[in-house]
């Protein structure tokens, strides 16, 4: 029976813990808010908490922009080791910043290090797996995500008014995963050539990469489909993430229930990544994605009812988590299918990056709605809508025909590393 051989064992861990950095960095500010604000922490208001949670997105938009042609020239390692150690260490002096304006800054830098993590660990990923498996090993790397949004509510909820423990933990933790991602984590871009763990440098390119060959003709429709799917997707979770502890608050629920919510709708998001994967790669992922986005846009209106049975409430938020997050991440998949090799990441992350526009405006308008005394029930109509234009935007992208991305035997054979 085929195993993983040791280098993709430490390539699936690796690219998985620095997809934890985002879901819990997202989650950690999103459960302080409402603490921020009743403690009024450096003379805070609901618009400033809104300003830095968008100059934050704006930071990780530019990130994720930026790294993906840098990935597809260097290599892959050494782009998501910087990325680790930008945001790691902005993370842990978050707390400690005087001013409104210093912590946005902090947010600000700390975004540019998690912008690139994500697209390199999702390429990385998919670099490493089957050709008949990209979406399986995308949604697998995002379970990350929501096990690190899990793990910052329940920090929320340990910490109560002590927020900074939050971020002083996710720095920490980034910093401690850095040493083992020089020592373990290999280079599969063949592009950049193989590299050891440990070794210095990739092998330098031939071919040069330009960012516009995503936008030729032959990728064109699929190019502006994906990046609408993925504003929408992307609007989605980070709308959600961030401001449904205080949406909850708004419709009479406590402060502890809110997060209550927070954590079942995350718990629902690692459930259903582990089934669309997998569904995707069976029966096509441009189907799955079109009948995930249009349940998530049903769930997202049910949530506009007022429920006041806790367990039904619990049910519809845990569905609705299921088909939300799952939506996003099976744009990403769709990357995996719909460019050659040469110019994945590039894809990758100019995807992930016009995404983060979706992740900006998210917070932004649904913190405005907040500001209004409107967000609930108009914060789940404004999110129902954006799942059916998700939906219409993946209707447009052609039917995938082949993928391009290499075997993961091509960069072990080179690397000295098989399967068994």
């Amino acid at each position: 029976m085929a195993v993983l051989a040791p280098s993709r064992t430490w390539i699936v861990i690796l690219c998985w813990l620095a997809v934890v950095f985002e879901g819990f960095d997202i989650v950690a500010l999103g459960a302080s808010i409402p603490t921020l604000l009743d403690s009024q922490h450096v003379g805070m208001t609901t618009l400033d908490a809104t300003f830095i949670a968008t100059v934050s997105l704006i930071g990780v938009g530019v990130g994720a922009a930026l790294i993906g042609p840098v990935s597809d020239r260097f290599g892959r390692r050494r782009p998501l080791m910087a990325s680790v150690l930008v945001f790691s260490l902005f993370t842990l002096i978050f707390p400690l910043m005087p001013n409104v304006m210093m912590l946005a800054l902090a947010r600000l830098i700390a975004g540019l290090g998690l912008g690139g993590c994500l697209p390199v660990a999702v390429t990385t990923m998919q670099e490493a797996s089957a050709h008949d498996a990209k979406a399986h090993s995308s949604t697998l790397t995002m379970t990350g995500y929501h096990v690190g949004a899990v793990a910052a509510a329940f920090g929320a909820l340990l910490a109560g008014v002590h927020w900074p423990w939050i971020f002083y933990a996710g720095g920490a933790f980034g910093l401690v995963v850095l040493p083992l991602m020089w020592a373990k984590l290999p280079e599969t871009s063949l592009h950049a050539g193989p590299v050891h763990a440990g070794a210095a440098e990739a092998a330098p390119a031939h071919e040069k990469i330009r960012a516009r060959d995503v936008l030729n003709r032959t990728y064109l429709r699929t190019t502006i489909g994906l990046w609408v799917g993925a504003f929408m997707g992307l609007l989605l979770v980070y709308g959600l993430n961030t401001w449904l502890p205080q949406l909850m608050r708004d419709a009479g629920y406590n402060v502890a229930s809110s997060l209550v919510l927070l954590l079942v709708l995350n718990l629902g998001a690692i459930a259903g990544l582990m089934i669309g994967g997998k569904v995707a790669d069976r029966k096509g992922v441009k189907g799955t994605a079109l009948v995930w986005f249009g349940a998530s846009a049903v769930m997202l209106a049910l949530l506009s009812v007022k429920m006041e049975n806790q367990l039904l409430l619990n049910a519809v938020v845990l569905v609705t988590g299921v088909f939300v997050f799952c939506s996003q991440v099976l744009i990403y998949a769709f990357v995996g299918y719909a460019y050659p090799r040469r110019i994945v990441a590039s894809g990758m992350g100019f995807v992930a990056a016009v995404g983060r526009l979706g992740a900006i405006v998210g917070p932004w308008a649904t913190g405005l709605l907040v500001v209004w005394g409107i967000a609930y029930p108009f914060g789940f109509y404004f999110f129902s809508l954006a799942a059916l234009l998700g939906l219409l935007a993946v209707a447009l992208v052609p039917k995938p025909q082949h993928a391009e991305i290499a075997e993961p035997e091509a960069w072990q054979e080179a690397s000295g590393h098989y399967a068994e």
